[in-house]
């Protein structure tokens, strides 16, 4: 069965800590792959914020997501304060990639946890149509 692989950048332009809640961990007393999913999402959120916009409004347009890739690399567990790195990778007319790596550290060890990729496409919610990347946000993921 084939693998999914994810490219890792070299360099990540952000980077969050968020600790993992009881609520993410599963019944088999690890953090559940839904709760990688949304962990990824709080640290999209603070990326967004942190070049000066939102996924509903982003230089003038929205971003909707397009798929989603997530390998897991290590058991999170709760108590642990993930070290989540974001960056934007893949630009094209119409949107973008972002890449984010999660990891933990545990008695000075750093543990990795996941890898992941969401493909994000700008989108004009008032007419329901994807839309071209524009410029200014362009420049704020490159820059």
């Amino acid at each position: 069965m084939a693998r999914v692989k994810i490219s890792l950048p070299e360099v990540f332009k952000f980077e969050t800590k968020i600790p993992v809640r009881i609520q993410d961990v599963n019944y088999g007393g690890h953090v559940g792959n839904d709760a990688i999913l949304s962990i990824m999402h709080e640290a999209r959120l603070q990326f967004l914020d942190s070049i000066g916009c939102t996924e509903l409004d982003a230089f003038g347009v929205g971003m909707i997501m397009s798929d989603v890739a997530i390998v897991y690399k290590g058991e999170g567990f709760r108590g642990d304060v993930f070290h989540v790195e974001v960056t934007a990778d893949e630009l094209t007319p119409f949107g973008f990639d972002l890449v984010y790596r999660l990891s933990t550290e545990r008695e000075g060890k750093k543990h990795p946890i996941a890898e992941g990729k969401t493909g994000m496409v700008c989108f004009d919610y008032g007419q329901r149509k994807v839309t071209r990347l524009p410029e200014p946000l362009k420049d704020k993921l490159i820059g």
